[in-house]
């Protein structure tokens, strides 16, 4: 009788481990050989591999066990890019081709439905800004710099509206396993109340995304570069390898200065040095400069593009990429990104970008 009860809870505590939750991927992938897939995941610095599979006939399994429904990326190894999706779970099936697997489908999974619900919010805006961008690019191209900054406008509108769609889409769904990647796309954009505001937004349920423990993390350092702090000091080399101090070049004649985080790789950031450019000109002799901090890897190219784009303000670097330990100091993310500085070194403005930079400073000097 003893043998025969110890029998059943053996046979119970398998047949519960059996129905434990786990996620299953079936997946397909067209024009492949017997090529590895992995199954990764972002960590800071780079990937962690979750899984892999060999392809047979175009055809792989994976299975495991993820604490919460994840953002992962599954790629064919030796290859760049590859599918991102959310896995939890469940059974999924994926579907793809070796030459674009980027673009393949999944199902099977609630939270990447939803996803694609949210995805398919920016259908409509992001091809119109695809056609404003081709339209702004065309100006510049023929130097028409009134038609470009009319344009401009035209996309800072959009992103506004674009905006405004993540932060509702957060408002309704608190609880969305979705809803951090989204506060993740928003956080450049907002300063530190507003991330404040929103992330004690979000259910106490995802308080164990990785996601949300990394911003709440990057909130503290925020609040110390907020507006209304005084700027941390920090020393790099300028071109000529001498170190130049960023209080070297605050107050004196000196009434702004504008911190400048670029690369010569960032597009983005060169499509705005026009713009600091142009308000360098017009506010350098009432007191305006800039202090320009790159995140380049090679001397060459950060000197190239500091001469191609015509920045004669002073500019320093370590080369490190996101190493930079400026950078860090400033919890900088994503560039272009800036940081408006007065005489007394306090900052009175952070990612001003367009017609916004050119407004505060004119609203700032002649208020002096």
């Amino acid at each position: 009788m003893k043998k025969s009860f110890i029998l059943l809870l053996v046979v119970a505590i398998a047949a519960a481990c059996a129905r434990e939750p786990k996620f299953v991927i079936n997946g397909t992938i067209d024009g492949a050989g017997n090529e590895t897939v992995i199954l990764q995941k972002r960590i800071p610095g780079g990937y962690e591999v979750i899984d892999s599979a060999v392809l047979e006939n175009g055809a792989f399994k994976m299975e495991g066990v993820v604490d919460y429904p994840q953002m992962v990326n599954l790629a064919i190894r030796g290859k760049r890019g590859g599918l991102n999706f959310y896995v939890e779970n469940s059974e999924i099936t994926v579907h793809g081709h070796a030459d674009s697997l980027y673009t393949g489908s999944v199902s099977g999974s609630a939270t990447q439905a939803e996803y694609d619900a949210y995805k398919a919010l920016f259908d409509e805006s992001n091809a119109e800004m695809t056609k404003i961008y081709d339209r702004y690019r065309a100006a510049r191209m023929e130097g028409n710099d009134e038609l470009a900054s009319s344009i401009e406008k035209e996309l800072e509108a959009l992103d506004t509206k674009q905006n405004d769609l993540r932060k509702e889409f957060i408002a309704n769904n608190p609880a969305s396993y979705v809803s951090p990647s989204v506060l993740s796309e928003l956080a450049y954009y907002l300063e530190v109340d507003e991330m404040e505001n929103l992330l004690g937004k979000l259910d106490t349920t995802l308080n164990k995304v990785q996601t949300v423990v990394t911003m709440k993390e990057k909130l503290v350092q925020l609040k110390a570069v907020a507006v209304g702090q005084k700027a941390p000091d920090f020393t790099l080399n300028d071109v000529d390898g001498n170190p130049v101090s960023l209080y070297s070049k605050i107050g004196g004649d000196t009434k702004l200065l504008l911190i400048d985080f670029w690369a010569a790789w960032c597009p983005p950031c060169r499509q705005e040095n026009p713009n600091v450019v142009k308000v360098w000109k017009e506010y350098n002799k009432k007191g305006f400069n800039v202090f320009g901090v790159s995140l380049d890897r090679t001397k060459e190219d950060w000197v190239k593009a500091i001469q191609d784009d015509k920045l004669t303000w002073t500019h320093v670097s370590d080369l490190k990429y996101w190493d930079c330990a400026p950078a860090k100091l400033y919890a900088v993310s994503a560039i272009p990104a800036n940081f408006l500085v007065d005489a007394d070194g306090i900052i009175v403005g952070h990612n001003l970008r367009g017609d916004a930079l050119a407004q505060k400073v004119k609203e700032i000097l002649e208020s002096k």
